[in-house]
């Protein structure tokens, strides 16, 4: 098990290994597997690629993320132009039912809200906009309400999430009621978890996801 110094070097050098962010003054603490991230940077993009980053390193069981975004006079933009260029980004992008969802935008934050049928159709939306000039942050607050009315088989959920060559599954819990897909049990990383989560998501009939993955990293060296 690595200590919490380990830890905490593992994920500082994984981010400075970015090349958007090895000069960026972000702060790593790190107890007992949970990792917290804090710092100012000069745009949204360097905040994501940051969290994205301290996920993907082995021991890290979840992540606090305090990171603010404080951009240059010059990169700003008023809350009309940021709307503007997100309508603009979503109905640019094929994946995206873009009138099927409300935008709004307070002081550089952009809050997506709306009902899609598909939860690729919710991420798409999300990723059309990240890299916007002059975003502070996203809410995506669109829920998912499917089309289909075919009942959720536990069976497909546990065969899609077993496919996988990223995924250990022996240690994963498949519950089904309703339309609400419940993930327990334990995996060795975080990434993992993620990747369980966004497996299960393509399922038809799927309204909400309970993602209780543990994850315990010793649990790969048993």
């Amino acid at each position: 098990m690595k200590s919490n110094q380990e830890l905490q070097t593992d994920v500082q050098n994984a981010i400075k290994w970015e090349p958007l962010l090895h000069a960026a003054e972000i702060g790593v603490t790190a107890k007992d597997g949970i990792v917290s991230l804090s710092g100012v940077v000069d745009s949204y993009p360097k905040k994501l690629e940051a969290e994205s980053a301290a996920k993907k390193v082995i021991g890290v069981k979840a992540l606090v993320e305090k990171i603010e975004v404080q951009m240059p006079n010059s990169w700003s933009k008023t809350n009309e132009e940021i709307a503007s260029a997100v309508l603009v980004a979503l109905k640019t992008n094929w994946l995206v039912p873009n009138e099927k969802i409300n935008v709004e935008v307070e002081d550089g934050w952009v809050t997506l809200e709306g009902e899609l049928p598909w939860n690729y159709q919710k991420d798409a939306a999300k990723n059309a906009v990240n890299n916007i000039a002059g975003i502070k942050g996203v809410m995506n607050n669109i829920k998912i309400k499917a089309d289909s009315h075919d009942e959720i088989e536990k069976k497909a959920v546990e065969d899609a999430i077993g496919r996988s060559l990223s995924i250990d599954d022996c240690d994963i819990e498949v519950e089904v009621e309703g339309t609400t897909v419940t993930l327990t049990g334990t995996v060795d990383s975080f990434y993992q978890k993620d990747e369980a989560g966004r497996i299960a998501w393509n399922t038809p009939g799927i309204w909400h996801i309970k993602n209780e993955l543990a994850v315990d990293y010793e649990f790969a060296l048993d």
